[in-house]
């Protein structure tokens, strides 16, 4: 599944420069994760880096956005060009 940033978050901007693809960008009033681009940075690392380094737990995972593994490494491989 991607990911997305609810209204609790603090536009603290510390999850921005970690995501691996671009998938962060700053919204009307927060961030806002583009699940086009969001793979939970599978093909990149073990967990999500907006994740990991937010202070306030503000990303879980998007339920309009049902992906499994194999979904997530294909978006990978297809925004990667591997």
């Amino acid at each position: 599944m991607a990911l997305m940033i609810t209204d609790a978050c603090i536009n603290c901007d510390v999850c921005e420069p970690e995501c691996p693809n671009d998938a962060i960008s700053m919204g009307v009033e927060i961030y806002e994760i583009d699940p086009s681009r969001c793979t939970e940075c599978i093909g990149h690392t073990n967990e999500p880096q907006c994740k990991e380094v937010c202070p306030v737990d503000c990303i879980p995972l998007n339920p309009l956005y049902k992906e499994n593994h194999a979904d997530l490494l294909a978006k990978y491989h297809r925004l990667t060009d591997v």
